[in-house]
């Protein structure tokens, strides 16, 4: 599966009247787009930041949904948006959750690689981080993604409950560290938010 993500950052006081819109509205119009498989909508009040996450069947209804809802996501956001960045990933590794809502946490860590080494890391998280994360208590889905020509990667974790998040963080750093050694990966940013929704839409 492809994966689209929209970061932006603004006024905290400005964030929850767009995050209710993106929601309700925006969950509703990504449904609609041929091709889409879920939602992850995140945040961190404290200091003003959403992330969207979708997820579709290919390359092309990514982009066509991008293409089709330009116009109205931007209208969606403004509100709150001051900065906003968006990525395009390929999901090199999916253990998906159930839908989740308030009260859910999610880890979001992304890497740096050799667009050579790509094929190493996402050996190394599926047959030796995979099976230790997918252990700790609490968790809820996780993924890898992966963006091939710029040498990037992301890895989104659920937990079911902030307890559970919080507690997971030595463990999960061990192997991280362990991982990011064994496949030449450079941890660029590490980030916790609040799960506002998180829906997958299972194949026919």
């Amino acid at each position: 599966m492809y994966v689209r993500s929209i970061y932006a950052t603004g006024d905290p006081a400005e964030l929850d009247g767009v995050a209710e819109a993106l929601r309700t509205d925006g969950h509703a119009l990504l449904s609609a787009q041929p091709g889409f498989r879920g939602m992850g909508l995140f945040a961190d009040r404290e200091l003003g930041k959403l992330l969207v996450g979708s997820w579709w069947e290919d390359e092309a209804s990514r982009q066509a949904s991008y293409e089709n809802l330009s116009k109205r996501r931007a209208e969606m956001m403004a509100p709150f948006t001051q900065t906003v960045t968006v990525d395009n990933w390929e999901a090199a590794v999916a253990r998906r959750a159930e839908d989740l809502g308030p009260g859910a946490g999610f880890r979001l860590v992304h890497m740096d690689v050799e667009p050579a080494g790509i094929d190493l890391l996402v050996d190394t998280f599926r047959d030796t981080s995979l099976p230790k994360i997918q252990k700790i208590p609490g968790l809820a889905g996780i993924s890898l993604l992966i963006d091939r020509d710029r040498g990037r990667a992301a890895v989104g974790a659920l937990y079911a409950d902030r307890d559970a998040l919080v507690a997971s963080r030595g463990a999960v750093a061990a192997v991280r560290g362990e991982a990011t050694a064994k496949a030449h990966a450079t941890t660029r940013s590490l980030e916790e938010f609040e799960v506002i929704l998180a829906t997958a839409v299972p194949h026919a």
